[in-house]
């Protein structure tokens, strides 16, 4: 049985729509810390991250907003996964927007690095998230962190990378939007994007099992990001950047149970749930349900609901 530590990260300031700030409490009213020890596991919260004090930051992109409450998220978020993984504990940050992984991953990051053990990526998302702060032309941060992980550059204003994950330690798997210049700086990198094409086409399980496949033989550990929009906003309407095509309720569960079956996650985000764009909590107890998946839970544990 697993330890996890649950860290709130109410963030926005990667993206302009209000709401996301709610998602770490839209987590815990959903029964989260709940599902987690019913199956067994030690489940501790720490609460919600708060900033720090903010130091000036600019950037040479004049559309770029939030600089500097990203940096300072980016560097509260990272202390606290490399003190939840040093304690031996599985943390599962609750976003906020996507910006948190920039932190998150950051102090997965560090921690793999200082126990001499490769980190592996998998992102799980409709975007590839893969501007840099130089070329994004939206302005909104949430979609830079891979890029900041895969060692691009235009991240001037933020502490390097700990240790860069290399492309072929990263896993792009439900990816069905991406902007033409990141699409052309992924080629680059030659990072795997395991588009929804590639999934209708080989299937849900082929490439996930192939990605982990190459964690285990390499004594890896596995930080997973998972976005709110992996899912189809038929069934996950919660969420600001919605993408038709998006993984469907069973298919969802699958991934999430090839992922327990594995033993390989160290640790989880779940981000970019927005509570004021959802229906009666639908979003938030699908994620809560998946994360169970994630934690053993079998298909056929599941109870007959009335709605």
């Amino acid at each position: 049985m697993a330890r996890t530590t649950l860290i709130g990260a109410p963030i926005d300031a990667g993206q302009r729509r209000a709401g996301c700030v709610m998602g770490p409490a839209a987590y815990r009213v959903a029964g989260l810390a709940q599902a987690i020890a019913e199956l067994g596991h030690g489940v501790t919260d720490w609460g919600d991250l708060t900033l720090p004090a903010l130091k000036p930051a600019t950037c040479a992109n004049p559309v770029v907003h939030s600089l500097p409450e990203v940096l300072g998220w980016t560097e509260v978020l990272a202390a606290s996964v490399v003190k939840a993984l040093e304690a031996g504990s599985l943390p599962i940050v609750l976003g906020g927007d996507h910006s948190l992984a920039l932190g998150s991953v950051a102090g997965a990051a560090a921690h793999a690095k200082a126990i001499g053990r490769p980190l592996y990526l998998l992102w799980l998302d409709a975007h590839s998230d893969f501007h840099t702060p130089l070329t994004t032309t939206s302005g909104n941060l949430h979609g830079t962190p891979v890029a900041y992980i895969a060692g691009r550059d235009g991240f001037d204003a933020f502490a390097p990378f700990p240790a860069v994950i290399p492309a072929e330690r990263i896993c792009l798997y439900g990816i069905r939007s991406v902007d033409p210049a990141e699409h052309a700086a992924l080629l680059l990198h030659d990072i795997a994007i395991n588009d929804m094409r590639v999934l209708d086409e080989r299937g849900i399980v082929a490439p996930l099992r192939a990605f982990l496949e190459a964690v285990e033989a390499a004594g890896g550990m596995l930080h997973v990001s998972l976005d709110v929009d992996f899912l189809d906003p038929a069934i996950a309407p919660a969420v600001g950047t919605t993408v038709p095509g998006g993984t469907t309720f069973r298919e969802a569960h699958l991934v999430m149970e090839l992922l327990h079956e594995s033993g390989l996650v160290t640790s989880l985000d779940l981000v970019e749930l927005n509570p004021f764009l959802d229906e009666r909590g639908k979003t938030a107890k699908l994620m809560v349900d998946l994360v169970g998946s994630l934690m053993g839970r079998k298909v056929f544990d599941r109870p007959t609901r009335s709605y």
